[in-house]
Formats: structure tokens, sequence, C-alpha cells
């Protein structure tokens, strides 16, 4: 549905095309999309030996992925194996803020992870400490609630705005800057305001663990021999991985956003694709992969089972 551009009006539904000139492949994209977070949570619940503030945050993380996962999730699969293509306005909403808020929360959980990592390798005398089961709630508590507050503008804006395009998004879920583009009203405040609460999630997070992993090098470069540097460093490389994994694809975004207006639009749903999706996908395989503990747990608990 198109309207002349001088027709403003509220718009009931949306149209999400998927991914522009791929539909004839909708249904094979969609198979890779899987969901590990809940063996992590089952794992770390089960295990007592993983109930440490490094695999809390960890737990609280894999629960912001599952919970952003399927927020996008159904859509995208109904869009892809049934052509199901309309949201309902309301809905669009309510799936911008969940998006947008839970990706601030998980930004967060990984500060809090370097702030484990650096507390644990710069002052480990006082690790169980500082990091006690209070201070890690609150560090969880303050974190959503960061998430939800920058982010709850946000489906306000959009609500109030005027729309005098077309009702289609060119996206597989919806995001606030599309929608922005579909505004026949003055969108700048709006622009600014997700500019800021971005830089004061994702952008500050960056800058803080940053900071922190140069206090940790400067540490472990101090340490007498270079198999305790290497045994120290060790244990921070799966947060390093997730780190990587978390916001390599934000960067990508905004370059694509920034200075990509003439690639093709698949091009640019792909990148928002793997900004939302990839990591919840590639976190528990991250430690899955390179924390002993938990990648033995699962064989432990199917021998005793066979036993």
């Amino acid at each position: 549905m198109s309207l002349p551009n001088n027709t403003s009006f509220h718009l009931s539904t949306f149209l999400l095309l998927g991914i522009p000139g791929m539909e004839a492949i909708h249904t094979w994209i969609s198979m890779p999309f899987c969901l590990g977070n809940f063996s992590i949570l089952f794992i770390i619940r089960t295990d007592s030996n993983l109930h440490e503030p490094m695999y809390f945050f960890l737990c609280m993380l894999s629960v912001a992925d599952l919970i952003l996962s399927t927020t996008a999730m159904p859509k995208i699969l109904s869009i892809f194996w049934f052509h199901d293509r309309e949201i309902y306005f309301e809905a669009c909403l309510v799936q911008v803020f969940l998006i947008h808020s839970l990706c601030s929360m998980a930004s967060g959980f990984i500060l809090a992870m370097a702030f484990d990592r650096y507390v644990a390798i710069c002052n480990p005398l006082r690790h169980s400490i500082i990091l006690a089961h209070r201070v890690i709630q609150n560090l969880g508590l303050v974190t959503i609630f960061c998430g939800v507050v920058l982010y709850t503008p946000q489906p306000f804006m959009l609500w109030w705005l005027s729309y005098c395009r077309a009702n289609v998004i060119p996206h597989n879920y919806c995001e606030f800057m599309p929608l922005i583009k579909l505004a026949c009203a003055e969108t700048r405040i709006c622009r600014t305001y997700s500019l800021t609460a971005a830089f004061f999630t994702g952008g500050l997070d960056l800058i803080l663990i940053l900071c922190s992993y140069v206090v940790i090098l400067f540490t472990v470069f101090h340490l007498p021999s270079e198999a305790a540097q290497l045994k120290t460093m060790g244990t921070c490389g799966s947060h390093v991985c997730l780190i990587l994994v978390a916001y390599t694809p934000v960067f990508l975004s905004f370059l694509t956003h920034r200075f990509g207006h003439h690639m093709a639009p698949h091009i640019h749903i792909f990148v928002a694709k793997i900004f939302v999706l990839i990591p919840p996908m590639v976190n528990p395989m991250t430690y899955g992969i390179r924390t002993k503990r938990i990648r033995e747990c699962p064989l432990q608990l199917f021998t005793s089972h066979k036993l």
C-alpha cells in the first residue's frame, strides 16, 4: 500500500519484506538460527562449581539473548516459512523497544563480566568480597533498569509521529531507524535521542571494557613468568571472543547505515540480522567450547544417566 507523500495518516499495520531480492531462499536462510542458551542456563544451574560471578553474569546474558531471539525470531520465521509479512503497529513498537533495550542489557552484562575479569586478575584476594552475591544482583538490576529507562521513549516517539509514505518496511523485524524513514514529520530529535541512547549503552560500555582490559594487560605483563601471563590471559579468552561477537556486528551495522547507501538492500538486512541473531546463537558456543567445566558437564550428565 502506498499513498501520496502529502497524505498524513496513522498506520495500523506494517508489512515486513524479509530480505528483498532473496525471497526464493527465505526458507533455507531460516534454518541455521537456533538457540543454545537454554543449555548454558541448565548447566550453570545444575553444576554448583559454576556458581561464580562470571557465570552468574553469563546466565543474565543468556536470558537477555533468549528474550531477544524470541522477540525477533517468530516473526522472521513467519516471513520465511509462511510469507506472513503483516505486523500490527502496536506489536511493531513493542518489538522496537524489546530489541533495543535487550541489546543494551546484553552490552551491560558483558561490561559486568569485564569488571569480574578486572577484579579477578588485578585484585584476586578481594574478588569474593567485591563481587558478593548482593553486588552481582545489584549490577544486574542496574543494567536492566538502564536498558528499560533509556529505550522506553522510543516507541512513544514512533507512536506520536505521522506517516505519509508506504507502510512497507524493507526489513525482517521492526527497527527504529527504518520506521523513522517512513515518517513525514521532523525526526531530528528522534534520531538524536536514538544515537545518544546508543552511545550511553553500547558506546560507553565498550569504552569501559577497553579501559578494564588495558589495566588487565598492564597487570598481566608485570607477572613474573611467561607461563603465568599466558595462564592468566587464558581466563579472559572466552570473554574476549564474546566482546568480538557482540560489538563487531554493531560497527558493521553503523558502517553500512553511514556509508552503504548504494549497497544492495539484502546486505543491510543481513548485517541487521547478524546484529540481533548471531550473538545469541554464538555466545553459548563460545563458552561451551572454550570453558572446560561447561564443555564437560553434558558428558558427565550423559555418563551418569547411562550408568
